[in-house]
């Protein structure tokens, strides 16, 4: 038995397949491999950066709801304004490569809900692509701060995460600096304690997306929110501010 292991062993580099099959595994580098390591970090930085390039941005998507609502097909409704498969492909085409990429026929088929000319929502169809932008730009900030590179952030990810995104929350502002530690180290909590039942010390990407919480946490930038209302309440749930501010020194 041992000798006829041994043998398949010497036939393996004489295979032609070896040459045929590309290496899709590579070990991640160790700790005292510091040029590996950096090597690592600024392919994933420039990968996720040309991600973020064939995204739409801003400006590209008020010149699709633009193109949406000059293509809306007939008959013609006040109540909502609707879209047909070939106006469809015509706004694909007019958008340009990067909004091609969401004008699919499976994602018409989805948009449908029974309307006699087989017509899609423009804002149903515009909510969706907005909802897929956000969450492919989310996806590749949260992934610029997962250091080792596997779909993971763990709690001191995360609250380097939280804690740079502090600034751009305009319902924080009026939230002193001594306090955003406590508000990281909350937040950070929330997301350990129900996103990681087995206590692995991380928590995974796609998990954060899935949920909730980050979108109440993203909530905070709209300046039109109430800041009572706001009420942090990811973070501290019923509790805010001006109470914590009341609680008694014991």
């Amino acid at each position: 038995m041992n000798s006829i292991l041994l043998e398949k062993k010497k036939e393996k580099p004489n295979d032609s397949s070896y040459n045929a099959i590309p290496k899709f595994y590579f070990k991640l580098p160790k700790e005292d491999e510091i040029l590996s390591q950096k090597l690592r970090e600024e392919s994933r930085a420039i990968f996720l950066q040309r991600r973020g390039q064939q995204l739409l941005n801003n400006n590209e998507l008020k010149a699709l709801w633009v193109l949406l609502d000059k293509h809306h097909s007939p008959p013609h409704s006040e109540e909502e304004k609707l879209i047909n498969y070939e106006d469809f492909l015509e706004v694909a085409t007019l958008g340009g490569p990067k909004c091609k990429t969401y004008f699919t026929a499976a994602l018409f088929a989805k948009l449908q809900h029974g309307d006699p000319y087989g017509r899609i929502s423009i804002m149903a169809l515009f909510n969706y692509i907005m909802r897929k932008v956000w969450y492919h730009h989310t996806r590749i900030g949260l992934s610029l701060y997962d250091v080792i590179g596997q779909g993971y952030l763990r709690e001191v990810d995360l609250e380097n995460y939280i804690l740079e995104l502090i600034p751009t929350l305009p319902q924080l502002d009026g939230l002193e600096k001594s306090f955003h530690s406590f508000y990281v180290c909350t937040a950070v909590r929330k997301f350990l304690f129900f996103l990681d039942p087995l206590r692995t010390g991380r928590v995974r990407i796609q998990d954060i997306l899935a949920c909730s919480f980050l979108d109440d946490i993203l909530e905070l930038r709209d300046v039109d929110l109430p800041k009572r209302s706001a009420g942090f309440k990811l973070v501290l749930s019923t509790i805010s501010i001006t109470s914590i501010w009341t609680v008694p020194e014991s």
